[in-house]
């Protein structure tokens, strides 16, 4: 025989915590402090999640240290760089990411890196240190913030491309 769920007046996260779906149990915890940013660029889109912890940063699982290519691994860490490792010393950040080719997902990584880091400071820290991360960010560089919305434009009939027609002959 089942147990029948608490009643609506009952308040105790504990009492509630066997009734919630499975998936809802291995979710980041609501009592621990998280925050979820997406980065993008072109057709590469890249989630990173910021939580309380001890200045991990991991990129699909493995640490970020092993990003390739080698010659963008620099722009990985301009938000770190930027504002100093200071500030992502009590944060744990991952990052997935996927779709798009090399470059555009190294520029989504980085994106969801500093977006993470902001969103984290104004939830969990406080608004002063935010607004100084965020204008740290806009001042280097806006896309590390500010995603860019450039996408590339369908071929329509009539031509070999976007806006090349075929040739019109008069003869």
């Amino acid at each position: 025989m089942t147990e029948e769920p608490p009643f609506r007046d009952s308040r105790s996260i504990a009492t509630f915590q066997k009734w919630r779906p499975y998936y809802m149990l291995h979710a980041a915890s609501a009592l621990s402090p998280n925050e979820q940013e997406p980065g993008q660029g072109k057709t590469a889109t890249a989630v990173a999640h910021c939580k309380a912890g001890k200045g991990l940063i991991r990129l699909n699982g493995s640490p970020i240290e092993l990003v390739e290519p080698d010659v963008l691994k620099f722009k990985v860490y301009e938000p770190i760089l930027r504002v100093g490792s200071d500030k992502f010393a009590n944060v744990d950040i991952r990052i997935r990411v996927k779709g798009g080719g090399h470059t555009s997902q190294i520029y989504a990584i980085r994106q969801a890196l500093a977006k993470s880091i902001v969103a984290y400071y104004q939830k969990y820290v406080d608004e002063a240190s935010k607004n100084e991360l965020k204008q740290i960010f806009l001042q280097y560089d806006r896309t590390l913030l500010v995603a860019d919305p450039r996408r590339c434009e369908p071929k329509k009939f009539g031509g070999a491309g976007a806006r090349a027609r075929f040739q019109k002959s008069y003869r």
